[in-house]
């Protein structure tokens, strides 16, 4: 099978044409592809290992796949997950064991391998294992969720990034100079300024910059030298408005979130802004921002400023009410009042504590002068005598161990330890004072 049969032909999209046939013309990854790196490897010793390929679009992965395969000798089998059944890939299957039996071996290149079923994974699984099949599985989604992990075992997770600003230029300036694959022939002049707004409106993907490459080229002009020139004032038309859109469920969706929360933890309201900006941009949903910032309300401020909470309780009103324009500004608001308010994790340390040893007390039951007595039977068993009503004690706090609403049979534990900061540190003078009263009630009831 010749893999690259179409590639010439002028009338197939730039980003075709332009796929690298080998290693040497393949740009970025150069943790996998570099000397003596991996993929490297591979081909120079013509073995191709199993592997599942997990990186962005257009960061190189089907090309990999088939430069694998023709540096080998291999036939590649080319399956896409969204499409191929059980019979897809059994026939598959088929057509490599007549391979095999001439000699010759069989890549099978399965694209988004996240898609595929267990049943799907299942009919795979015997044939990777016993060598007959070489897998090459590529995915936008992390395997360690998508994938079984017995075809995980079998296959060596290869991560690829987005290629960046430079890398993308290298691709769009080769593409400019080929004349026999690319747009050489065209003589066209294109300036560095306008090859650096492509790249960076192409986010990492090889393929949409090259596309993009192809689409400015439409609004090319004579430059009166027998060539043509790209101006910045094209690329108006050509890029409009850049929507930076993600999977909702893949993992840039999370990491997303996941930036924004430890931002604002890490008290750096720029960068919250910047991640919620990318998030609501990409098209996520406002909503799971300010429910994040609820989160942090009570996780990573916690009584530092016990204002915290009410104010992510009111953006989330205000963008309900509001309407989503200028319910974001709202939802920012609060995004910045967390990141600037001071940290404690006391609270979170604190709940965490009090499950864990819950979990250790099967026997906990609520002392008796705490139980409601609202029938007679119940009054007699002693229910509710002896509780001190709060508001009728000194300082509004019925003093002494006596007191202390602690399960009699249950060792007393401290859950809740404030911190220095914010206004939690009022709260641990607050908690001192009473211990001291306490003490004090104690003291004062030994004969």
């Amino acid at each position: 099978m010749d893999l690259f049969a179409d590639e010439s032909d002028h009338g197939a999209p730039l980003a075709w044409r332009m796929r690298p046939r080998t290693l040497a013309d393949y740009v970025g990854q150069q943790a996998l592809v570099g000397p003596g790196r991996p993929l490297a490897r591979m081909v120079e010793t013509g073995v191709v290992r199993s592997m599942i390929l997990w990186g962005p679009p257009g960061s190189g992965k089907t090309t990999l796949a088939e430069i694998l395969a023709a540096e080998s000798g291999a036939e590649l089998e080319h399956l896409s997950a969204v499409m191929a059944g059980v019979k897809e890939i059994r026939a598959a299957v088929e057509r490599a064991r007549a391979r095999q039996a001439h000699g010759q071996a069989t890549l099978l290149f399965l694209d988004e391998i996240h898609r595929l079923n267990k049943s799907q994974q299942d009919a795979l699984l015997p044939h990777v294992e016993s060598g007959l099949l070489t897998l090459i599985g590529a995915t936008t989604e992390n395997p360690s969720f998508e994938v079984n992990s017995a075809l995980l075992s079998r296959a060596r997770v290869h991560v690829l990034t987005s290629l960046g600003e430079a890398e993308l230029g290298e691709v769009l300036r080769r593409a400019l100079a080929d004349e026999a694959r690319g747009l050489g022939a065209r003589r066209l002049r294109v300036d560095d300024e306008v090859l650096a707004l492509l790249a960076r409106a192409a986010a990492g993907d090889a393929r949409r910059a090259l596309g993009l490459l192809e689409t400015a080229c439409d609004f090319a002009e004579p430059d009166g030298e027998g060539g043509e020139v790209v101006r910045r004032e094209a690329l108006v038309d050509v890029l409009g408005h850049q929507a930076s859109a993600f999977d909702k469920q893949g993992d840039h969706y999370y990491d997303l979130l996941s930036a924004i929360h430890k931002s604002v933890r890490s008290s750096r309201p720029d960068a919250a802004l910047l991640y919620i900006a990318r998030f609501v941009q990409g098209g996520g949903d406002p909503l799971d921002v300010v429910r994040r910032l609820a989160a942090i309300a009570s996780e990573d401020v916690g009584n530092a400023d016990p204002r915290a909470l009410p104010l992510v309780m009111a953006a989330w009103d205000a963008y309900l009410r509001l309407g989503d324009h200028e319910g974001q500004r709202a939802i920012a608001h609060a995004a910045i009042h967390l990141a600037v308010a001071p940290k404690s994790n006391a609270i979170d340390r604190a709940w965490k504590a009090a499950k864990a040893f819950v979990a250790q007390q099967p026997q906990l039951e609520v002392p008796t002068y705490l139980r409601n007595a609202p029938t007679k039977l119940m009054e007699s068993l002693g229910h509710g005598q002896g509780y001190r009503y709060a508001h009728h004690e000194p300082h509004g706090y019925p003093a002494g161990s006596s007191h202390d609403c602690w399960p009699a049979a249950v060792p007393h534990r401290r859950f809740y330890a404030p911190t220095e900061y914010g206004q939690e540190k009022r709260y641990g003078q607050l908690m001192a004072w009473r211990e001291q009263l306490d003490a004090e009630a104690d003291d004062g009831a030994k004969p």
